[in-house]
């Protein structure tokens, strides 16, 4: 997959709005520092830190007694390039802490932008960072997307009257695509037909952990996820045993192209295709690009959904 561009590359804008401050008695400086948030010293176990950072991370940002200056590339005082940074850092903090905190974090975050734009219906805030939040959590070429972490935050933009009506129905669709086989959840079932032309099944696929990918041969990034996975001693030794498991499944019309490159792959890999096409038509799996991986434990349990190689390696060796 491509990358994002850098952190530093500027959004496109929503509003272009001139506006100062309600209540302060003297003018806002036209532009500022993103207001940090201080973590209290009374907590000292890392990962409670780390909770209340992501749950507090825009605490001042979209604090509702001011509203600063707002334009084209000015966020409530703030230029939107450093905005986008702190989307970044925000995105990279809430995936360290367990799911159910981040989930709760990202919820919390659209409460708070829902807040400042009720009190400051004038502002920019809450249609720039949903932008920047859906470009760096759902954008499928993201290093740090997340359909978990995104579901919570997208199914609000679906309801919110915040949001134009003709967009909540996109937003609603997103939130389906983000439910489907969530981390935690058992793996969709389906059947396929391998390499040799046996018709089986994921779940008849036994090992204490399952890599399934939905690719294609003629995919680029499909191929380099191939010989990063064949790179690593560790990671080979484990498919030789059998203690892992790589399902790689194509999901397109060419079967005979995708015969035609069975050798391409390692020999100890279940390859196979999807006959009645129904992994894609039915959407029983969120393949929004390829490769589309999935790290799944012996009883089928998502581990991970949609991994970057870098997770992906993170999680195997």
């Amino acid at each position: 997959m491509k990358r994002l561009q850098p952190l530093f590359v500027a959004a496109i804008a929503v509003l272009a709005l001139a506006c100062g401050p309600k209540k302060a008695k003297a003018p806002a400086p036209i532009t500022r520092d993103f207001p940090m948030v201080e973590i209290p010293r009374m907590i000292v176990e890392p990962t409670q830190r780390m909770e209340w950072l992501c749950s507090h991370f825009w605490d001042h940002y979209t604090a509702t007694d001011s509203l600063y200056f707002c334009d084209s590339v000015t966020v409530n005082g703030v230029p939107i390039e450093q905005v986008e940074k702190q989307v970044g850092m925000f995105a990279t903090l809430v995936e360290q802490i367990p799911l159910p905190e981040g989930k709760k974090a990202m919820s919390k975050l659209y409460g708070r932008l829902e807040e400042f734009q009720l009190a400051h219906p004038e502002g920019n805030v809450l249609p720039e960072v949903v932008s920047l939040i859906s470009r760096y959590f759902y954008d499928p070429n993201s290093p740090v997307r997340s359909e978990d972490l995104y579901l919570p935050f997208v199914s609000e933009l679906a309801s919110s009257a915040f949001i134009r009506e003709d967009y909540r129905a996109g937003y609603a669709w997103d939130a389906k695509i983000c439910a489907l086989n969530p981390t935690g959840s058992i793996a969709t079932d389906f059947q396929f037909i391998d390499g040799a032309g046996h018709r089986r099944t994921l779940h008849s696929v036994k090992a204490d952990k399952t890599l399934l990918i939905f690719g294609n041969p003629d995919c680029k990034a499909c191929r380099e996820l191939v010989n990063l996975m064949d790179g690593y001693p560790e990671i080979r030794t484990r498919i030789r045993d059998g203690s892992l498991k790589v399902v790689d499944i194509y999901i397109d019309e060419d079967i005979d192209g995708w015969k035609a490159h069975l050798a391409d792959y390692p020999p100890q890999w279940v390859c196979g295709y999807d006959p009645s096409f129904s992994i894609r038509r039915d959407r029983l799996y969120s393949v929004r690009a390829i490769p589309s991986v999935y790290l799944l434990d012996a009883k089928k349990t998502v581990l991970l959904k949609d991994a970057t190689p870098e997770k992906l390696l993170q999680a195997l060796l």
